[in-house]
């Protein structure tokens, strides 16, 4: 299933909610207003004083959700505040985009920095509770939209902001807040299929179970906008580990564990993939950074060289003028040596730009024993994997199969791993099943010709699979014990090809260098 469709499911999982309201959507003379842009906005913050007893707020929605409402307890102790919050109609966040699945409530300093206070999940009343402590004195609450808790930053989908009410106890400090939001469409990718039958066709569950459902749609969420970000690229150990995460969150909920269990896994999936996206972002502004800073050193020697060339050409002309200025032959053959300085050095530059283009090509073999390390630690964040002189072997332990069918846990990881080896033309995996002894050659080619057929179902051309059965012709251990016996039982994929080279990173060539030794 493609990542764009599971997006389509926040609409969804808003209409599993039971006894959900109906949804009001925000118009203006008739027509809906859900893409009103908000660049900037302020807040009041409050500096609730030091043991001053609990301090009452309100909170009124905005344009985007004018019926929201609220309200919080805000107590100042030692070492902490405390932040009691209630909030009522609280519609479904999909009404300003399929992206958004969930509320979090922010603090906003007076100096503009944004903190994540938690996660705000309406029941089947749209209606919440929140109850968390921070380190702040001095803040603003906010509550905006998201498409996962685990966000670092708010978007500009503000629905609800603080109020200060008359009976409001303790000093208070209103503050004039500016706090930049991330733009509309940041989250976005493009969506199908049709929304309306998707809520139409939608189950009505428990709310134990729709918080589970919710948080691993915000992980898929985070998973996909990280991997738009570039994670693939620049963190993709950190994204493996939270597709981990993610396909074990699933793989709890497909066996009907405990939710709990469910959301502590899929809520670990989507801080790591905002970590992954982070990481991703960073550092590909530290390449554009480092790219900056190379190209104006360049620029200043090539400064330098220019003004230190120029200055000694005009210095041998004033020295020749000054010996010699009344004679006119003298000044002549002056300027004839500064017109030879500068040709000198427009050579040099020509030879020096010549010197680059006639640099070598980038190494391939290099390139290749990069991409295999990269595709290496991408399958080991999925399944166990070993780079050999064969190519890069993953296994399918026993526990993956009943019988001769893949589970539905391995099934999505060999997917997975499918969509890694069609990302590289020019690689193939071949397809081995392995026994005990005792299940005999048709159990293990079974096994291989299940996972390969899940291969060829992701888009891997035939050409590019075989699937054979082994039996027990290579043992891993010796079949003595139950232990050892499950250990032999297993299907390895092999995956080689030109892109990744015949060597293994680990390896290298080695030259026959005629001994010298013994020769006088």
């Amino acid at each position: 299933m493609k990542y764009t469709a599971l997006i389509g499911a926040s609409a969804i999982l808003m209409a599993a909610l039971p006894a959900a309201g109906q949804e009001d959507a925000i118009k203006k003379n008739g027509e809906p207003i859900y893409n009103v842009t908000v660049v900037e906005r302020s807040v009041k913050a409050i500096n609730y004083e030091y043991r001053s007893g609990p301090t009452k707020i309100d909170f009124h929605g905005t344009v985007l959700l004018p019926q929201g409402k609220g309200e919080a307890t805000v107590e100042s102790l030692r070492g902490r505040t405390e932040i009691d919050a209630k909030f009522e109609n609280m519609t479904p966040p999909a009404r300003y985009g399929r992206e958004y699945l969930t509320y979090a409530l922010w603090a906003i300093t007076p100096q503009g920095a944004a903190r994540n206070l938690g996660e705000i999940v309406p029941n089947g009343s749209d209606k919440a509770s929140l109850h968390v402590t921070t380190d702040m004195q001095a803040f603003g609450l906010i509550v905006t939209a998201e498409p996962y808790s685990a966000a670092r930053q708010p978007s500009d989908v503000v629905v609800l902001e603080n109020a200060v009410r008359p009976d409001t106890v303790g000093k208070i400090q209103p503050i004039e807040v500016k706090y930049e939001l991330m733009p509309r469409g940041h989250y976005t990718l493009e969506l199908g299929g049709n929304l309306q039958t998707e809520v139409a066709n939608a189950p009505k569950v428990s709310m134990a179970t729709y918080e589970a459902m919710l948080e691993i749609y915000e992980a898929q969420n985070a998973i996909g906008i990280a991997r738009t970000a570039g994670a693939d690229k620049y963190a993709a150990s950190t994204l493996a580990k939270a597709q981990a995460l993610l396909g074990e969150a699933q793989r709890l909920q497909v066996n009907k564990s405990a939710n709990n269990v469910v959301v502590q896994d899929a809520r670990e999936a989507a801080e790591t993939a905002e970590d992954a996206r982070v990481i991703a972002e960073r550092r590909q502004q530290d390449e554009k950074v480092a790219a900056a800073q190379q190209t104006a050193a360049r620029a200043e020697a090539t400064q330098a060289q220019t003004l230190a060339e120029l200055q000694a050409a005009k210095a041998e002309a004033e020295a020749a003028r000054a010996q010699a200025e009344a004679e006119r032959a003298a000044l002549q053959r002056a300027e004839a040596d500064a017109a030879a300085a500068r040709q000198q050095a427009e050579q040099a530059a020509a030879s020096a730009r010549a010197a680059v283009q006639a640099a070598p090509p980038a190494d391939p073999a290099a390139e290749r024993t990069a991409l295999r390390r990269q595709l290496f630690e991408q399958l080991s964040g999925i399944l166990p994997t070993l780079d050999t002189p064969r190519g890069l072997v993953v296994t399918v332990a026993d526990g993956s199969f009943d019988g001769s069918e893949v589970s539905e846990a391995a099934s999505t990881q060999v997917a997975q791993l499918a969509g890694m080896v069609k990302a590289h033309p020019g690689l193939r995996a071949d397809v081995e099943g392995f026994a005990d002894g005792a299940d005999g050659q048709g159990t293990s080619y079974a096994r291989a010709q299940a996972v390969g057929a899940i291969l060829l179902s992701q888009g891997l051309s035939a050409d590019a699979i075989t699937a054979r059965g082994l039996g027990d012709s290579r043992p891993l251990v010796a079949n003595t014990s139950a232990a050892n016996r499950r250990e032999n039982r297993r299907v390895e994929v092999v995956i080689s090809g030109q892109p990744i080279g015949n060597l293994a990173s680990w390896d290298r060539t080695y030259g026959l260098v005629p001994s010298t030794q013994g020769k006088r």
